[in-house]
């Protein structure tokens, strides 16, 4: 209500979000899973890879998917096309045909005090626009996530490699995202934590380097529901507190502070929107956010969540046009 640009991720009269058909059988001592047909997909926290929670529309990709889970190993194969979303009509959305994104995929559990996951995958789109360069996108995608719990200590870092090229450009760009938390053994268990982000941006126009870091599919919430950040050419450090008042209940409180990762290239909003009028001007902070929220569970699938956030935009911004923000959302 009250959104001045409606597109096809805020709203959908009527389609189809999920049908694809299932197949899970013993194999060589594990389990095999084939699955067909549109389907949603999400990797780790969905810093990159997530079912967009946070705008109305989820995202969901017309895919084959196939792993093998073997003790404490897990392998995965997949081969999409995200769902083009459309609003024109009921029954409109189609599989994107400019896009696709297939890959691999391990897990494996207990590695030291935590899990180590990882995979590669291949991001192909036919006509893809940035500041430096424009033409067919083939890009490379090497990640690799560690996560666990040691005592009262937890952590999850993972890390992000982006080659290949657009148009007759060569891609160079990297990401790591990291939460870390120690939880105190007094009342109400509260958790002190940090959050550390950063993500490549263009350094020099012109030079046949595309160092942008492409969020390819992020979750709309990973920093806060607000939407605001992008992610790319970004540094981002958050410390926050989470207090737990009963079993159910979890109480958040943080504050983040953003900047560029260079001045070169632009600030970034979701979806990989870029601020006009800030590439190659201003400084490289960009602002900071108060983040206030509230997560219920009601049941074993049902959560309730409140959160309010409010943004203070850096001169970069503001001398571009833009302005503080503030959002509430239930």
């Amino acid at each position: 209500f009250g959104k001045n640009v409606v597109t096809p991720v805020d709203k959908n009269p009527l389609d189809i979000e999920q049908a694809f058909v299932t197949y899970t059988g013993a194999l060589g001592g594990g389990t095999f899973k084939f699955r067909v047909g549109r389907q949603e997909m999400a990797f780790d926290l969905q810093r990159f890879i997530s079912v967009r929670d946070g705008p109305n529309v989820r995202q969901a990709f017309d895919a084959v998917w196939a792993d093998y889970e073997y003790q404490k190993w897990r392998f995965i194969g997949y081969a999409t096309q995200p769902v083009q979303y459309r609003d024109a009509t009921v029954f409109d959305d189609v599989s994107n045909r400019d896009l696709t994104f297939s890959g691999v995929r391990f897990e494996r559990q207990s590695v030291g005090p935590g899990d180590l996951s990882g995979y590669w995958s291949r991001y192909n789109r036919s006509n893809a626009r940035y500041l430096d360069a424009s033409g067919v996108e083939r890009r490379d995608v090497w990640d690799l996530r560690y996560t666990g719990t040691q005592g009262r200590f937890d952590w999850d870092i993972e890390g992000m490699l982006q080659t290949g090229t657009v148009g007759s450009s060569t891609i160079g760009a990297w990401a790591i995202g990291s939460i870390a938390g120690y939880k105190l053994d007094v009342p109400w268990s509260p958790r002190i934590g940090l959050q550390f982000d950063a993500a490549s941006g263009d350094r020099h126009l012109h030079d046949g380097r595309v160092q942008t870091f492409n969020p390819l599919f992020p979750n709309g919430y990973y920093f806060t529901l607000a939407g605001y950040t992008g992610y790319s050419n970004l540094i981002h450090i958050k410390p926050s507190i989470t207090l737990k008042p009963a079993a159910n209940l979890a109480l958040l409180g943080a504050l983040g502070f953003q900047w560029r990762e260079t001045t070169g290239d632009a600030v970034y909003q979701q979806p990989s929107q870029i601020v006009p009028g800030t590439a190659g001007k201003g400084s490289l902070w960009t602002g900071m956010y108060v983040q206030l929220r509230a997560d219920w569970t009601i049941a074993a699938n049902l959560i309730g969540s409140m959160e309010a956030v409010h943004f203070q935009v850096g001169n970069t911004i503001r001398q571009a046009g833009g302005h503080n923000a503030d959002y509430a959302g239930v």
